[in-house]
């Protein structure tokens, strides 16, 4: 397997965070699915990034790409959240959300850094 592979599966895996994040920010916009247009894109962000996600797992392995995908999203949505939707900013959360990028750390290094 050659390194460029490597980094398309890694490039895949962005381009699926990115949609993914695109698609949760627009269902939080879309009021339970009540407004059309974010309701649309919701469907369409998801759909792109479960399709960036499938290609991410052809080299790398399924452990880590999830991990990073729902680590790194969830960390991203909830950034956003605080920001832009005045969402609440407490100890705990932050505790919770360094924990989530431990555990990110931890699969990378159970893997033996081979798929960075």
């Amino acid at each position: 397997m050659t390194l460029s592979l490597i980094a398309d599966s890694w490039i895949s895996l962005s381009i699926a965070i990115l949609f993914g994040v695109l698609g949760t920010i627009f269902m939080k916009l879309s009021h339970g699915l009540q407004r059309l247009k974010p309701a649309c894109f919701t469907a369409v962000f998801y759909t792109i990034s479960f399709i960036a996600l499938t290609f991410a797992m052809k080299y790398l392995d399924l452990s880590v790409v999830y991990a990073v995908w729902s680590g790194v999203g969830t960390l991203l949505v909830a950034t956003i959240g605080i920001v832009y939707f005045n969402e609440s900013l407490s100890v705990k959360k932050v505790f919770f959300l360094l924990l989530i990028i431990i555990g990110v750390i931890g699969i990378h290094l159970n893997n033996g850094l081979s798929s960075f």
